[in-house]
């Protein structure tokens, strides 16, 4: 295949998996989140009757992986700008769409993966997801995926630097991801919380995966998947649009 947007979706690919440390290191703070207070709190959590924790934590943990993952893959369009290769890239006689969403599209490939790993490992320690719903799962994880690549890519595009990258990538993840349901209930969250959390793009996307891998739900599978869609679409085309009007 000579298309440009699987030529770019092979490249992210192929780079992510020769680099091992990279594919070890990405593991580290997942697990360690669902190590430490998977069993760390799990027997307070039960007591308090809300069950397994680790079947709560899962798959906030895996949304996690993806999330941090997918958002960083962004600083490869910084990294390939200062070495020359995005000019190359640009100047070639093809879409400047296709080749952004090559870039996405293998950034979010590379994500799911962690996700999947997270995932397996989970199943190893005694997770037991719904079978049926494993490819609705995937689904999320695929939104997901796309949607913080996008994110990550337009942040990108805009910024030379790569420690201002890291900066803002750090300032907008922990937030992100501590704001989205996925260490706590939302439903025992104070009001104002909740209200914040509503606008936080992830948080359906933990609570869709939560539905789909424990049955779950708050606010129903049709509803984050609904949500999930649009907001994906959206950045994709921000993204998009941003990767475009690069100045090299």
């Amino acid at each position: 295949m000579n298309s440009p947007v699987y030529i770019m979706w092979l490249r992210q690919v192929k780079k992510y998996l020769r680099s091992k440390s990279r594919i070890i290191g990405s593991l580290g703070q997942p697990l360690l989140f669902l190590f430490a207070l998977g069993f760390g709190l799990g027997g307070l959590y039960k007591q308090a009757g809300g069950g397994s924790f680790i079947d709560f934590l899962v798959p906030g943990i895996i949304a996690m992986s993806i999330l941090f993952t997918a958002m960083f893959a962004g600083i490869e369009v910084i990294w390939d700008r200062q070495f020359g290769f995005l000019k190359e890239t640009l100047i070639a006689p093809v879409s400047r769409f296709k080749i952004m969403l090559g870039r996405t599209f293998g950034g979010a490939t590379t994500a799911i993966f962690q996700g999947i790993i997270v995932l397996v490992i989970s199943i190893i320690i005694g997770f037991r997801p719904d079978l049926l719903l494993l490819p609705v799962a995937l689904l999320f994880m695929v939104l997901i995926g796309l949607f913080f690549t996008s994110l990550g890519t337009a942040l990108a595009s805009k910024l030379e630097d790569m420690q201002g990258f890291q900066l803002i990538m750090n300032f907008l993840i922990m937030p992100i991801f501590f704001l989205s349901g996925a260490l706590f209930p939302l439903a025992t969250a104070p009001e104002a919380l909740k209200i914040v959390s509503y606008f936080n793009p992830l948080t359906y996307g933990v609570d869709g995966l939560r539905g789909a891998l424990t049955g779950v739900s708050q606010f129903g599978i049709p509803l984050d998947l609904g949500v999930g869609i649009v907001l994906t679409a959206i950045v994709l085309w921000i993204g998009s649009e941003l990767f475009s009007k690069i100045q090299i």
